[in-house]
């Protein structure tokens, strides 16, 4: 029979959720959470009056909060450490922008599935210890993992073990716990230690050099085949990230499907007209390679050209952006260089306010006149620090303002003079591209004539001697109407300088939206970064002007304590 004292034993639940209601996490929780960090006693009580900046905040503990959903972790951009465990969470989302972070603890949630972490390229150690995972996937692209724990879970299939094969800096791994670690039959400690030779610790035990060599004995088959389809699958990759990259280069270049025969092969795809005059003989075919090997020499002028006023372009850019951040950080430098020296100065004076408050207020609590002589002079001395104080806090905001606005200005004209700059160096790659597409329609017209004359001397030839067995049905509907055999050329004609003329227009119109989103992009970014940094600024002295006054009331509470023992 059960002992009646267990009922008063709580829960592990009611212990780890002690009446807190389910949540998001939110501003107000991360800021709490924050302060709840902080040392104790009145180094922490010091802590709690300085403004909360949260772009400084590099590590933060959301422990025990009951937390069912993860949010508003976009204004914490320079977190490197988060502990979320201990909460009700099911879905690892909204931390993609935490690419500084360097430890994520997600162990003892409810989370059913490993995703969203891609973007966090410097993660260094993972937990998901006792969760509801069943799948190990999407975890490979995290290069600078080093400690991953997913031991505990509902982890059923050793599917993704060979994964972590691509994860170089993987060293503790923990898979421990899990329905596949349960098979007698199946040695996991044993599979993983062959897979991984790079690992050091299995489930936190040092991996011995009898322990692997016993383990390679034991799985040495399935890691021959591991290592020929990794094999495969590195050259593959390699392959294709060549493939996207020279893309990416030739995109940004404008000239991407120029370097071969494309521009050519395309007159042909919707060119039914020109299909059938191709149809005439060998004359119409060795017309039409020379026309080809024409085209191609001239995409290959316009390819080469777009490659070196690119790599002119980029170096533009860049120099530009280094500069730009260059700008940047010279002004945060020296900016907090101002609030440093200003916090330093704040010391001072609050040292000197509390002194003087605390005569004032101990003189008001043992039943001195305010008027006296001695009040009258604390007063007066509290009202300097007071006129002191705000003078210098006004200064340091001058001293703020002005550089953020002349910071703010030099990038607005900076930016301006970039605009121009780049804007003309593509209109002069435009304008030396124009003359070999204007080469290009000369040529088309070229074509056109001399399959003018080859097509009616064949057909000519063909009427005179009554032989038409050898004439394609789609051009004997032709042979007695002149008009028709010269639209099927004009139409040809036509379909190839329709094909120069888009790819020329989508040269133009390409480098134009490249500049247009480019600028847009960086004016865009400059408002959003003045704006925040002005909000700073004011967010910052208003902290500091709260902390003042709210400083003879600290004091009052203080020695109520100390006269009242609280």
């Amino acid at each position: 029979m059960q002992n009646s004292e267990d009922h008063n034993i709580p829960l592990l639940e009611e212990i780890i959720y002690p009446d807190i209601e389910p949540g998001i996490i939110n501003r107000t929780l991360i800021e709490t959470s924050y302060l709840e960090d902080a040392n104790r006693g009145e180094e922490r009580r010091l802590h709690q009056l300085e403004p909360v900046i949260l772009e400084k905040i590099k590590s933060i503990r959301m422990e025990f909060k009951d937390i069912l959903r993860i949010d508003h972790m976009w204004i914490l951009p320079n977190l490197t450490k988060l502990s979320l465990n201990f909460n009700k969470i099911e879905v690892i989302e909204h931390i993609e922008m935490l690419t500084e972070l360097k430890e994520l603890n997600l162990s003892f949630n409810l989370i059913e599935k490993i995703e969203n972490l891609d973007t966090l390229i410097n993660l260094e150690t993972l937990s998901l210890y006792s969760n509801k995972i069943k799948k190990i996937e999407n975890l490979e692209s995290l290069e600078k993992l080093e400690i991953l724990s997913i031991g505990k879970n509902l982890i059923n299939s050793i599917q993704g073990v060979d994964r972590f094969r691509f994860m170089n800096s993987l060293r503790v791994l923990n898979l421990e716990g899990n329905p596949i670690a349960q098979n007698p039959d199946f040695p996991l400690s044993q599979y993983v230690i062959t897979l991984l030779p790079n690992l050091h610790y299995y489930e936190y035990t040092f991996i011995k050099s009898e322990m692997r060599e016993k383990a390679q004995i034991r799985f040495s088959r399935e890691l021959r085949e591991i290592e020929y389809l990794q094999e495969k699958e590195i050259q593959a990759r390699e392959l294709q990230a060549r493939e996207e990259s020279e893309a990416r280069r030739l995109a940004s270049s404008f000239v991407d499907h120029l370097d071969g025969n494309q521009l050519f092969d395309s007159f042909w795809r919707d060119d039914a007209d020109g299909r059938v005059l191709m149809l005439v003989g060998q004359q119409a075919q060795e017309l039409a390679e020379e026309y080809e090997k024409d085209v191609f020499e001239l995409t290959q002028e316009i390819y080469k050209l777009g490659l070196k006023r690119f790599v002119e372009r980029d170096e533009e850019i860049r120099d530009f952006m280094d500069n730009l951040l260059d700008g940047q950080k010279e002004l945060q430098s020296s900016g907090q260089k101002e609030i440093e020296d200003f916090l330093l100065y704040k010391a001072t004076i609050f040292d000197e306010a509390r002194i003087t408050l605390r005569l004032l207020e101990q003189n008001v609590m043992h039943g001195d006149d305010e008027d006296s002589l001695e009040n009258i002079k604390l007063s007066d001395t509290m009202h300097k620090l007071n006129v002191n104080f705000e003078d210098s806090l006004n200064d340091m905001w001058l001293v703020l303002m002005s550089q953020e606005l002349h910071l703010h200005e030099t990038i607005e004209e900076s930016t301006t003079n970039f605009h121009r700059k780049i804007s003309d160096m593509m209109s002069k790659f435009l304008e030396a591209s124009q003359s070999f597409f204007v080469q290009l329609r000369e040529i088309s017209v070229h074509f056109s004539e001399n399959m003018t004359e080859i097509v009616t001397r064949f057909i000519s030839t063909k009427l005179a001697m009554q032989d038409f067995e050898d004439v394609p049905p789609e051009l004997r509907v032709c042979m007695d109407d002149r008009d028709a055999i010269l639209n099927l050329i004009a139409g040809m004609k036509d379909a190839h300088t329709f094909r120069i003329d888009e790819r020329e227009d989508r040269m133009a119109t390409r480098s134009k939206e490249f500049i247009d989103n480019m600028i847009n992009k960086l004016n865009s970014e400059e408002i959003k970064r003045h704006r925040a940094k002005l909000l700073e600024i004011n967010s910052f002295i208003e902290m500091m002007t709260e902390d003042m006054a709210a400083l003879p009331n600290e004091i009052r509470e203080e020695l109520i304590a100390e006269e009242y023992g609280v």
